[in-house]
């Protein structure tokens, strides 16, 4: 079948991300091929102290991108996009998007880079008997409950950044188990949400005097192939106001942006895992058994199929990493050499190769944002050396990539060393890792474990969620997703293992030593350096 088949006759399948930086849309055809992308660039804005994005800049980004995909569909293949054979939508996990009964919006979109949340994690953790995350929507609920918030009496409903979107495409309120995993922890052996977590959570909240009824607030659960709605003429609309797109699309279960980096790398199964690396950097490992403690450290999350998974979490991947970037990209202009970034990023990233192994006594932390791992609430980027410290670019460069991955260690120390978890491979993608050679290395020495990179997951989480999104519509009634991957997605494709290299991992460990030391430093920039006013408080 050609593209053009492909499209006119509707085997196709659309996903659609909702990252931190960039909405993005891909269209694969009958062998799981990209058919066309489209993009739209966003950015979380930081008012009273949180973290949020307006839900009209949503909506003007997927019609954006929406519209860039149709262009590029029309460019290549020369035929309009009128239909899909299936649809699904993913975004940025965890946080709080609450609605009343007429369906407004009751308060900014809370995102997962929000770490108010404290008091009620630590509350929640110890009456769970499991890791409840600063940033999962059970613990904003609870932060509202217990700082007396108004608009808590009037709640309807509660879900996700991608639950949202697909409730308006679809008219249903559904959210994939992965994503869901993300709100309230789940039973494996119903593939709901805990029925004990669910009773004491309204107990809490009825001991600070409000009266919910958890389970009544929460989107329904569905696992990976399962039928979630279909795409009404609203929601056609919405997502093409031109009206050339038309609705009754199969919408399969939406997803978090964890689920579809799993998909996207094929480590749904256990033994498996996958590193993403964007602004927030975070490794989910598919378990074999259960934990043998609580730690902070450790999210228990799902697969899109329900399988259980550990997660590391950290809120600050390689922003800072970029802004770096954005610096030397503007000396070169102001020099008259004027470059693309992507070259910078290729020149500076290659200068980290020849760096001291072990950052030469350099030291920086990421924190653009409050960073729960570490214990901090508020992030200030950070930037220190040694009178006596090697400073050149190289052991600079090397410096950030490794503070880019210093706090995922140490979520993942605790999985590896003291759970004793273990892995048969482990998968990377995100812009970390698009300079060969470089990303791939430096995390195969953090972790000390073999890191696997290749073209599969080149379009990320959209084109993961458009093979969801296909495994809805394709699979046969017998076939797992694991299965389905394996066979007809990721057969014969094509990756690039890098083993640890010795000296890197001696590196790695001895920057950690000082990184761990020095963690004090930045607590007392947090204290002391006000950003609204850049002072001491």
């Amino acid at each position: 079948m050609t593209p053009v088949e492909a499209i006119t006759s509707g085997r196709t399948a659309l996903g659609i991300e909702l990252g931190s930086t960039r909405i993005k849309a891909v269209l694969i055809g009958p062998d799981h091929a990209p058919l066309a992308v489209g993009s739209s660039d966003w950015e979380n804005r930081f008012v009273d102290r949180l973290w949020t994005y307006p839900l009209e800049a949503v909506w003007s980004g997927v019609q954006h991108s929406v519209a860039a995909l149709g262009e590029d569909v029309l460019r290549r293949h020369g035929v309009e996009l009128t239909s899909v054979g299936g649809l699904g939508v993913s975004a940025m996990m965890h946080g709080y998007l609450a609605f009343d009964a007429e369906g407004e919006l009751l308060t900014p979109f809370r995102t997962w880079r929000n770490t108010n949340t404290g008091p009620a994690a630590e509350r929640l953790t110890a009456e769970f008997g499991v890791n409840i995350p600063h940033r999962w929507s059970v613990a904003h609920l609870y932060q509202a409950v217990l700082d007396g918030e108004e608009h808590v009496s009037r709640l309807d409903h509660l879900t996700t950044l991608a639950g949202y979107v697909h409730w308006q495409l679809t008219g249903r309120k559904v959210l994939g188990i992965g994503d869901a995993s993300g709100m309230v922890p789940i039973d494996a052996t119903t593939g709901g949400y805990d029925g004990a977590t669910l009773t004491r959570f309204d107990q809490l909240a009825a001991e600070a005097g409000v009266e919910l009824t958890l389970a009544d607030l929460l989107p329904a659960v569905a696992r990976a192939g399962e039928p979630a709605g279909t795409l009404t003429e609203a929601g056609a609309r919405l997502l093409d106001p031109s009206g050339r797109l038309r609705p009754g699309v199969p919408v399969c279960p939406p997803e978090g942006d964890a689920g579809t980096g799993m998909v996207a790398t094929n480590s749904v199964a256990p033994r498996t895992g996958n590193v993403s690396a964007g602004t927030s950097i975070f490794a989910m490992v598919v378990l074999e058994e259960e934990l043998g403690g609580v730690h902070r450290e450790l999210d228990l999350v799902t697969t899109p199929a329900g399988d259980p998974v550990a997660m590391v979490h950290c809120n600050n991947g390689a922003s800072e990493l970029e802004a770096w970037v954005g610096l030397f990209t503007e000396f070169a202009g102001a020099l008259g050499a004027a470059a693309e970034s992507s070259k910078v990023f290729e020149v500076l990233f290659a200068a980290a190769l020849d760096g001291a192994s072990d950052c030469g006594g350099m030291l920086a932390y990421n924190y653009l944002s409050g960073e729960p791992i570490t214990g901090l609430e508020e992030g200030r980027p950070l930037f220190l050396r040694a009178p006596d410290s090697t400073f050149d670019l190289g052991t600079f460069m090397r410096t950030h990539l490794f503070s880019s991955l210093a706090t995922l260690r140490i979520g993942m120390d605790v999985l590896q060393r003291a759970e004793g978890v273990r892995l048969d491979r482990m998968f990377a993608h995100g812009g970390l890792f698009r300079t060969e050679g470089v990303g791939q290395r430096f995390l195969a020495a953090a972790i000390d474990t073999p890191v696997s990179v290749g073209d599969v997951a080149a379009e990320g989480g959209a084109w993961g969620m458009a093979v969801l999104a296909a495994f809805a519509v394709r699979r046969s009634p017998d076939q797992d997703l694991a299965g389905y991957l394996g066979s007809a997605v990721f057969a014969g494709s094509d990756l690039r293992a890098v083993e640890p290299d010795p000296a890197d991992v001696a590196g790695f460990d001895a920057f950690m030593q000082r990184y761990v030391a020095a963690l004090p430093v930045q607590r007392a920039a947090v204290e002391h350096l006000d950003p609204a006013r850049g002072v001491d408080r």
